[in-house]
């Protein structure tokens, strides 16, 4: 995972697992990304109002998250429509919901994180 010395892309990643999000967070840094994140989607709604993202990565916990990240989804779309919007789940979450762009798959494989993360930004 190497770092770029180019234009740092922007992700405000939202994801309320404690122990999850500042590993999450470091690894994106450490791959070359500018990194805001927060363990509340009201925070990450407040946060994104604030600055532009090249990415709004949202973390869904299981199917019981998936709701409420939809509606942070929407909220999102709603404000700035043309915002890529990408979830960080499971393979069962990933065949239940349409409402973001990307679907990164990681099955706790940071490599693939990283690189679903990477192709989500560069396809748009």
């Amino acid at each position: 995972m190497e770092a770029s010395t180019d234009k740092k892309n922007t992700v405000l990643h939202i994801c309320n697992r404690e122990n999850l999000r500042p590993l999450r967070d470091q690894i994106l840094r450490i791959s070359g990304f500018d990194v805001d994140s927060t363990l509340t989607h009201t925070e990450g709604l407040s946060m994104f109002e604030g600055r532009h993202y090249d990415l709004v990565l949202i973390d869904v916990e299981g199917e019981s998250g998936i709701h409420a990240a939809e509606q942070l989804c929407s909220a999102v779309k709603e404000a700035r429509p043309d915002q890529l919007v990408a979830f960080v789940c499971n393979w069962r979450v990933a065949i239940l919901t349409d409402c973001p762009d990307e679907i990164v798959r990681t099955e706790f494989n940071p490599e693939a994180f990283v690189q679903g993360v990477r192709d989500s930004v560069e396809k748009h």
